[in-house]
């Protein structure tokens, strides 16, 4: 099975792999997280719609802990 240019572009270059976390997050209508430097403790939180936000991020996890959902608290809105 050949792989499309597409997929060879976007793996020629492994430094864009959290954008297509960025877009897969986006596909099922969920919010993006990143952490960037500079930012500290805190994380970047862009939403489908665009709105981008600074947050502090607690990870809920299960029993065996595995991840079971984040929980946010938003520190302020970050210009587009």
């Amino acid at each position: 099975m050949e792989r499309s240019a597409l997929v060879d572009r976007l793996l020629s270059n492994i430094n864009n792999i959290h954008e297509l976390g960025r877009q897969r997050a986006f596909e099922l209508g969920n919010p993006f997280y990143a952490k960037y430097e500079g930012d500290g403790e805190y994380y970047h939180k862009e939403l489908p719609t665009g709105e981008q936000y600074l947050v502090k991020v607690k990870i809920i996890t299960d029993e065996n802990d595995m991840p079971v959902r984040i929980e946010d608290t938003i520190i302020k809105q970050l210009l587009p």
